[in-house]
């Protein structure tokens, strides 16, 4: 007859669950249908039989952070945190046209813009890549030093960055692959974080912080040109890297994790993939990030070759796209709790493709060109605000970080097929004058997007009036 044995002897952690995970109640909504709370009696009787290692807390642990309320104002704090974060990471990112036009034009004038426009597409790719090591840091590390950390990488890389301009490949390196890493360090942390600290206003927090990258892009290319233009480039690098050092810096300390994560055998576990969810999940943003940039690529060259208007005219429609995201990624988060994420989701990747192949399409006027900017920028980004709600809501806000960093490979497949594919096509298919086979391009895959989201919606209730 086997015997409880005593924490003493073999260091059994009985009925500590509760401090080690979450001492409110409501907090059981913040796990997946596949989670239980540690410290519920369905649970208890496995734990007393159960013999595990003690672990201390961590350094940086702070207990009572599990005590404080879900949706409350420490968690607006974090969300705050994570505004700031994507809007100098993504912002940067977004940015980075001000530079590749200024290389192009004076300081590397030999040099094809398709070699230059490698320094923007390793940025964003760079961070994708970089998502899984970003997800299992912030796991194991303390989420305010990654974000601290990354915040330092992104600074020194602009600064060295500043010294590199006698060679592009230096540009690459710095401004490029090493921005990134910085920059993942940042973004993951920032997206997923919220999460474990909201449940009724989860979808309205994680769209105020995806808000940060829109906003970051609005203001950061003006102000780019403008020290460009004063400056030069090595001092816009240069200011722009003491910038994000001193601002990541101040906003890392409110990024905390609020839930303790033990420590997993299996430094990266892709058991996650056999998970049919995850899989129309991760297929439907490989989908929607391939067709997802070619109205910012396409649609200012566009508005001069085909409606005669001005570059400055074009250049507006991508301003106009950022300005509406913002309103739409805050707008979304706004209306899924009534209509469920997924559903939410849903929706906004079926009318931002209908707004492509039916507007865009068909047309080459500028009302209908201004109407596919404001519709497609509405909607484009409630896939961008809502899918870290929707994984936390599936599978819990536990293993988030590692969950986002994950789908990222997703990001960086769809960002290699979409951005280089709609510039091929115009220029092979279209003969640098038709754009409707870049245009169908990206309709197409955005209403893939939406048909893996429809499976996804119903795969995880098939009641049609059910709030997902």
């Amino acid at each position: 007859m086997s015997t409880t044995p005593s924490p003493s002897e073999n260091n059994v952690s009985v009925g500590s669950a509760n401090q080690s995970t979450i001492g409110s109640a409501n907090d059981a909504t913040l796990y997946g249908p596949n989670e239980k709370k540690h410290g519920d009696k369905s649970s208890m009787a496995v734990l007393e039989v159960t013999t595990m290692p003690y672990s201390k807390p961590r350094w940086w642990e702070n207990k009572s952070l599990e005590e404080r309320p879900i949706d409350g104002a420490y968690g607006w704090a974090v969300a705050l945190s994570g505004f700031v974060m994507l809007m100098f990471s993504m912002g940067c990112v977004n940015s980075y046209g001000a530079y590749e036009t200024y290389y192009h034009l004076n300081q590397f004038p030999d040099e094809p813009l398709s070699t230059l426009s490698w320094i923007g597409t390793l940025q964003y790719a760079g961070m994708s890549v970089c998502g899984i090591p970003a997800g299992i840091l912030v796991e194991r590390f303390d989420s305010r030093l990654v974000t601290f950390v990354g915040g330092l990488i992104m600074a020194v890389a602009f600064i060295i960055a500043s010294f590199c301009d006698d060679a592009v490949w230096k540009l690459i390196l710095t401004q490029g692959i090493v921005f990134s890493i910085g920059a993942a360090l940042v973004l993951i942390p920032s997206t997923s974080i919220p999460s474990q600290w909201f449940v009724k206003r989860r979808a309205l927090a994680i769209g105020v912080v995806i808000a940060g990258s829109g906003i970051g892009g609005l203001w950061l290319t003006p102000a780019t040109n403008s020290m460009i233009n004063s400056l030069g480039t090595a001092w816009a690098l240069r200011i722009t890297g003491i910038v994000i050092f001193a601002v990541n810096s101040v906003a890392s300390l409110f990024m905390r994790n609020r839930l303790h994560v033990e420590a997993r055998e299996k430094i990266i576990d892709f058991s996650i993939f056999r998970d049919p969810k995850f899989m129309l999940v991760f297929m439907g943003a490989i989908c929607c990030v391939s067709g997802y940039f070619t109205p910012f690529f396409e649609l200012p060259t566009f508005a001069v070759q085909k409606i005669g208007k001005t570059a400055s005219f074009g250049d507006n429609l991508v301003t106009i796209i950022n300005a509406a995201s913002v309103l739409g990624r805050i707008g979304t988060g706004q209306i899924a709790p009534f209509l469920g994420t997924i559903n939410t989701m849903t929706g906004c990747m079926f009318i931002a493709s209908l707004s492509i192949l039916i507007l865009w399409l068909p047309f080459e006027a500028t009302g209908t060109a201004i109407a596919c900017s404001i519709i497609y920028g509405l909607f484009c980004g409630g896939f961008i605000s809502l899918l870290p709600v929707v994984m936390a809501n599936i599978w819990g806000v536990h293993r988030i970080s590692t969950i986002v960093g994950l789908m990222f490979i997703a990001f960086c497949l769809g960002g290699l097929i979409g951005a280089p594919s709609s510039s091929a096509i115009v220029d092979n298919i279209g003969h640098g004058t038709d754009f409707k086979p870049a245009i169908i391009f990206s309709g197409v895959f955005l209403l893939g997007a939406t048909m893996f989201f429809v499976l996804l919606r119903f795969a995880t209730d098939r009641n049609i009036k059910a709030k997902v």
